[in-house]
């Protein structure tokens, strides 16, 4: 073809462009200025893309800066994360910014080494299920694990790549409510959540099944069941599935119909209030023998005040997760999204303060949720009272997301967040979950290192008096002060604190000191 034809070509296409723009009516702009209108319509759909590469800077973008995702990236794939040259952040100008305050003598010191503590497990600090004498109560391996993320949402090789690293880096992986899957069984420890569907634990017409349930746990290594309520990407609405990322697997797991979004009710019918529903906790951890436990997002404080009066030493949830308003690994309505329920700091504090008052907060193991994959985030959760924090997106990040923020349209680019087979294919199980299992570790080495710096040797052992929240150049208020803290609130009791620092001792890198060593 000679260039004379490709010009013809050419015009030819542009004429059709042309008629097409001047005869179609849902556009006005384009019946207008056909042919160069186009050109506004594809510089929209990549905008997120020129902005997230070209335009933001390093600390602005949302929810997780440039910065933030290249600690991730970095970490994940064991390449220097350090930053030179200063910090990036408005220190000077931000308001409620958390400083973290060092001390300058203690017996606890942190190595210098750079991968010093990468192998240090870092155990909870209460044992999940102790207080109510659980049939198979334990101490988790790690204070950081990995969040609720259903397979359906997220692909298999996602799913296996998630597991296969929490079972490299000796941590829990939640199921979120989308049943347990092969994918779920690359030999990483499971916490089964059971959502308002009961994917996996449901009978033919949809109802709570307990014997189904016992299956499940008979045949994986569930170590913890967690009933979700609600979650902070969706606070008080029920989950959707849409049908293009049902496949005939996930259709055959879940027991929902092909080629029909699944959407999940708002509300459970297995209980109705909270003392049918901490019955059928009692019930659920009776026949399994597991810890059980609740995950809800913070909205009126109602619930709190019931659930708190109900429980006690004959029935009690063994453990609460408590997800922030900027939690995100669901698909919802834009206003739901923004604005139902408390972001993190505010509801968990609302709620811990409630049982710190009653004098009974040893009696459940506190989870932080909702953007606590970032160190400096989950430090300023175990000061206010997290004994563990779980991480959806950070372990996203790991797998190779880049927050296209497509998780809701099956277009994920890396492969993550879709079924589509193609996109998948693009995701190695085996190689992103050596990335997984490297983010995680590095997590805990640099939450470790922050503890000891602050002079003590576990992260649940921070108080509030550690953090200082500092609003610009002219005040700073401690964390305490801020959210109504009384003289020892937020970290366990002594018997606990002693408990763990003991157990602590042998875990820590050699060349650091601990007292009695």
């Amino acid at each position: 073809m000679n260039w004379k034809a490709l010009v013809a070509a050419g015009a030819a296409g542009v004429g059709a462009l042309a008629a097409r723009d001047l005869t179609q009516k849902t556009h006005a702009l384009k019946r207008n200025f056909p042919v160069v209108a186009n050109a506004r319509y594809w510089l929209e759909s990549i905008g997120p893309e020129l902005r997230q590469y070209i335009v933001t800077g390093d600390d602005v973008e949302r929810p997780f800066s440039r910065d933030q995702r290249r600690w991730v990236y970095a970490s994940s794939k064991l390449e220097n994360n350090y930053f030179g040259f200063g910090t990036g952040n408005d220190m000077e100008n931000n308001v409620g910014y958390p400083i973290i305050k060092h001390r300058t003598f203690s017996h606890v010191a942190p190595s210098t080494a750079i991968h010093a503590g990468e192998e240090v497990a870092i155990p909870s600090a209460k044992v999940l299920g102790g207080p109510r004498g659980r049939r198979h109560a334990f101490r988790p391996n790690s204070v950081v694990n990995i969040s609720a993320m259903s397979f359906g949402s997220l692909s298999g090789a996602a799913i296996e790549a998630l597991n296969k690293g929490a079972a490299l880096a000796g941590v829990l992986h939640n199921t979120g409510e989308g049943a347990l899957s092969d994918h779920h069984r690359q030999g990483g420890d499971i916490t089964f959540q059971i959502g308002t569907s009961y994917f996996g634990c449901r009978d033919e017409r949809g109802r709570f099944d307990i014997e189904r349930l016992k299956e499940v746990v008979q045949t994986a290594p569930v170590k913890a069941i967690e009933i979700k309520l609600s979650q902070g990407a969706k606070p008080g609405l029920g989950g959707m599935l849409p049908a293009a990322k049902i496949s005939e697997e996930i259709s055959q797991i879940r027991g929902i119909p092909m080629g029909k979004d699944c959407s999940s009710p708002s509300r459970h019918t297995a209980f109705t209030d909270v003392d049918s529903m901490l019955d059928f906790v009692e019930m659920v951890a009776s026949e399994t023998g597991l810890p059980v436990g609740i995950k809800s997002a913070v909205g009126h404080m109602d619930f709190w005040h019931h659930l708190l009066d109900k429980s006690g030493p004959d029935r009690n949830v063994d453990f609460i997760t408590i997800d922030g308003g900027e939690g995100g690994t669901g698909a919802a309505p834009l206003v739901f999204t923004d604005s139902v329920s408390l972001p993190y700091r505010l509801g968990f504090t609302n709620v811990y303060k409630l049982y710190a008052e009653a004098g009974r907060t040893d009696e459940v193991t506190f989870i932080g949720s909702a953007k606590l994959g970032i160190p400096e985030n989950a430090i300023v959760a175990f000061a206010l009272g997290a004994d563990m924090v779980n991480t959806a997106r950070g372990a996203m990040l790991a797998l190779g997301c880049i927050q296209a923020q497509k998780c809701h349209t099956d277009h994920c680019p890396t492969g993550v967040a879709t079924q589509n087979k193609w996109l998948a294919h693009g995701l190695d199980p085996a190689l992103k979950s050596v990335r997984v299992a490297n983010y995680l570790k590095t997590m805990r080495r640099d939450l470790l290192k922050v503890a000891e710096a602050c002079g003590v040797a576990h992260p649940g052992l921070l108080s509030v008096h550690d953090i200082d929240l500092v609003d610009g150049l002219h005040t700073k208020r401690p964390l305490d002060d801020v959210y109504g803290y009384q003289p020892g609130w937020g970290v366990p009791s002594q018997m606990i604190r002693e408990e763990i620092t003991e157990i602590m001792k042998p875990r820590l890198p050699e060349d650091v000191a601990v007292p009695g060593r």
